[in-house]
């Protein structure tokens, strides 16, 4: 009896054994077809029957063993030097895409061998992805600047290479600096400001309202100061677009604050998004309500301009002035209480708001102010922000319909953010 259960459960053991080896094979074939396909599509020489026997040979070599797993691999690289070779005789470039590719789906029917199920098919995705966005690939590295390059590998060395080395604690006996905490805030800034700007890039020359609201979430202060620019170079032609373009600009920069405070404190969001939320739709329904009374401009306007992405200039001053609020922030709290750090916040949203945004979401995660302070100063530095928006395009327009138009709209929104922060202060 017991030597019968013993074989049953052996039995039992094999068939689990069998059916786990048969799951593995079929990913690694799957992935391997998956990826094969767009090569067929494409008209390459090994299409889709040689990348699924890629991956079962892989997937086999990983069964047997570590040597058999290499093994494979040097097999995969002689049949690929066999394909390049008759490209080559042939007077054809060398598939060096192909090759690239036939070697991940070795290593990915390698990784289903072992069992792995995530990691190969996230591989897997991703190769056919790389593959079959050639174009859209191509003509965006094609498109960048040597300033857009450039500003990439900064973000990349500040992300990887300088803040892994900063200190964690404090380096201040006031434990005022955290290094390494302002850094995060200044690449979390930096980040949501770059993907803007490619955001710009690519779709920001489909209006005024698009570009205006695109260019907002990279730097709501230099769009208004182009938009006014143009309203007195163009002339009146040029003022309803501009109007409209800076009142999303306008509430773009809001969605911009609001998603830095969210990431860092979501606390503190909700206590200020009501608030936030209203001076959103009070801005973009002044634009939307413009737009419909008035018809549409056929005036060419001249593309707006963002110069980079991100500099070492910019960097700088996006880490100096975090700093600059957040240990004048600290201060004025520990000396003045929330009315200090809101007074520093409302004059730190005349430089950057989205730096106050960081500012009052790191203070308010550390425990140093409170979630309802934090949404408060967010509040207050949109509001000095928006009041400073207005003056500079008063001083540069100078149109006088235009910024009356712009002054009632802007002032409603701000109207309507002070009686929130007035509201708050009083129900909290």
């Amino acid at each position: 009896m017991k030597g019968e259960i013993t074989t049953h459960l052996l039995g039992l053991s094999l068939s689990k054994s069998y059916l786990v080896m048969l799951m593995r094979l079929g990913l690694a074939l799957a992935l391997g077809v998956f990826i094969g396909l767009e090569r067929e599509k494409r008209g390459k020489e090994a299409g889709v029957r040689t990348f699924a026997f890629a991956a079962l040979i892989g997937c086999m070599g990983s069964f047997l063993g570590e040597a058999y797993a290499l093994t494979s691999l040097a097999l995969l690289g002689l049949l690929t030097f066999f394909l390049n070779w008759e490209k080559t005789r042939e007077g054809a470039p060398a598939e060096l895409t192909t090759s690239a590719s036939f070697f991940v789906v070795g290593f990915v029917g390698i990784l289903c061998g072992m069992g792995y199920t995530f990691l190969p098919v996230a591989v897997g995705i991703t190769t056919a992805a790389l593959l079959a966005w050639k174009q859209p690939l191509t003509g965006f590295s094609l498109g960048l600047t040597e300033v857009e390059l450039r500003s990439a590998i900064l973000l990349a060395i500040l992300m990887f290479i300088i803040y892994p080395v900063l200190p964690v604690h404090s380096i201040d006996p006031w434990h005022l600096i955290q290094p390494r905490t302002y850094w995060g805030a200044v690449i979390l800034v930096a980040m949501l400001g770059f993907g803007n700007y490619i955001l710009w890039r690519l779709y920001g020359e489909r209006g005024i309202e698009l570009t205006g609201f695109l260019g907002g979430l990279v730097n709501s202060v230099l769009i208004t100061t182009e938009l006014s620019q143009k309203v007195r170079d163009v002339g009146e032609a040029m003022e309803e677009p501009a109007y409209r373009g800076i009142l999303f600009a306008t509430g773009a920069k809001l969605i911009r604050n609001s998603i830095l405070l969210g990431i860092l404190s979501f606390a503190s969001l909700t206590s200020c998004a009501l608030v936030l939320g209203t001076m959103l739709l009070a801005s973009l329904g002044f634009a939307l309500i413009r737009r419909d009374k008035k018809e549409e401009t056929a005036i060419a306007v001249p593309p707006l301009k963002i110069d980079t992405p991100f500099s070492l200039w910019g960097a700088g001053k996006i880490g100096g002035l975090f700093v600059g609020l957040q240990v004048a922030g600290v201060l004025a709290q520990r000396f003045l209480g929330s009315a200090g750090f809101l007074a520093v916040s409302f004059v730190g949203g005349i430089a950057s708001s989205a730096v106050v945004a960081a500012s009052a979401g790191i203070s308010a995660a550390h425990g140093k102010i409170t979630p309802v302070v934090a949404g408060n100063a967010v509040v207050l530095a949109a509001l000095s922000s928006i009041l400073f928006s207005l003056i500079l395009t008063a001083r540069i327009a100078r149109k006088k319909k235009f910024v009356i138009s712009l002054l009632f709209a802007l002032g409603s929104i701000v109207l309507i953010g002070f009686l929130g922060f007035v509201l708050k202060k009083i129900v909290y």
